[in-house]
């Protein structure tokens, strides 16, 4: 039997860092407990609303965040404050699914575009690796706003 399971990420700012998530992978964020979804609401501004009204404090409301993929397909992926900084390369990562069944040139013009959105919103490009038949088809290395590694494939 299988299991479902999320992916977490230890992070200096949990918002922020959801934010971008959601951008790279179509991701929303979820409502909060009894708030009714609005189409094309705020689900962030609502969590503000309903955090003030529960009585957290303040500089606690960003020591987590969350987003889910709107289809239900994907895990979900939760983000927690930690006082330190990353200081390794991750010993795992995302591998983001940017150019499905492409090959060759067309897979990595493809790849370069994602690329190229991803840093326009705060990723840093790292290393590009070219197709290597049979074993590899080409792939990006790249860095989120806070450097943990991830690759567009």
């Amino acid at each position: 039997m299988s299991r479902s399971f999320q992916v977490t990420f230890d992070a200096h700012d949990p918002r922020v860092l959801s934010i971008f998530w959601c951008e790279v992978l179509g991701y929303t964020h979820p409502w909060p407990p009894g708030v009714d979804p609005v189409p094309g609401g705020d689900a962030l501004a609502a969590w503000d609303v309903f955090l003030a009204r529960v009585g957290v404090p303040e500089d606690q409301r960003n020591s987590r965040s969350a987003i889910e993929d709107p289809d239900g397909d994907g895990p979900r992926v939760f983000f927690q404050r930690v006082p330190e900084g990353k200081t390794a390369k991750n010993r795992v990562h995302l591998d983001v699914r940017a150019a499905p069944g492409l090959q060759g040139d067309d897979r990595m013009t493809a790849l370069e575009g994602e690329c190229d959105r991803l840093v326009s919103l705060g990723a840093t490009r790292l290393r590009r690796f070219e197709p290597e038949p049979p074993l590899s088809t080409g792939f990006i290395v790249m860095a989120d706003p806070e450097g943990n590694e991830f690759c567009l494939d």
